[in-house]
């Protein structure tokens, strides 16, 4: 395990070289002693895994290969982050959270508790790139989303509490709680019967 900074992983942790903690963010390039990654017990790191510095991640935590986690990245509990799988920093992610391999996360995300996000997902925080018109913003995922493979949201958008975002959809606008959204650009609906009577 490669190391920067200072460290902190819990009990029973199951680390695959090479893995990398605590890399320093561009202000700590200089710098020795900055905080690097704190993570809770019962971690899986697996082989290629960068986490950079400035990252708390709590309990039961498990990567696949070749996962980037930026700067100033919070996690909870409970959490899988899939192969190949980049989030930039300054983002929040909840408790029970499911994000499959090839996802991207821009900085200034919001995941809430019990989402799941489907494999090669993009979320994006730019709305004018690359001039940054309007600042950067992350789009807010409220709990017990679901977010299908392949969709793209847009910066800034809300997926409302238990909505779905169908697999390839293109989100240019909020999504209501409980609702779905569909197709390019994405149309609401109202869920599917089985499903609304899963909830």
């Amino acid at each position: 395990m490669i190391e920067y900074g200072l460290n902190s992983v819990g009990p029973n942790a199951r680390i695959f070289d090479p893995v990398t903690l605590g890399f320093p963010s561009r202000d700590n390039l200089s710098k020795t002693g900055f905080p690097g990654t704190t993570i809770g017990k019962n971690v899986v790191l697996r082989s290629g895994s960068i986490i950079y510095c400035d990252v708390v991640i709590g309990d039961d935590f498990q990567t696949g290969h070749n996962v980037m986690i930026r700067e100033k990245t919070r996690i909870g509990n409970r959490v899988a982050v899939g192969t190949g799988t980049v989030i930039e920093g300054y983002s929040t992610i909840g408790n029970d959270v499911s994000i499959q391999s090839m996802v991207f996360i821009p900085t200034e995300t919001q995941i809430g508790n019990h989402v799941f996000i489907g494999p090669n997902a993009v979320l994006t925080n730019d709305r004018y790139p690359p001039t940054r018109i309007g600042g950067l913003r992350g789009p807010i995922i409220k709990d017990g989303a679901a977010i299908g493979a392949n969709t793209t949201l847009l910066p800034g958008i809300c997926i409302g509490e238990g909505a779905l975002v169908a697999a390839g959809a293109v989100v240019t606008h909020d999504v209501p709680d409980h609702m779905l959204a569909i197709g390019s650009p994405a149309r609401i609906k109202d869920l599917p019967g089985e499903i609304r009577q899963s909830e």
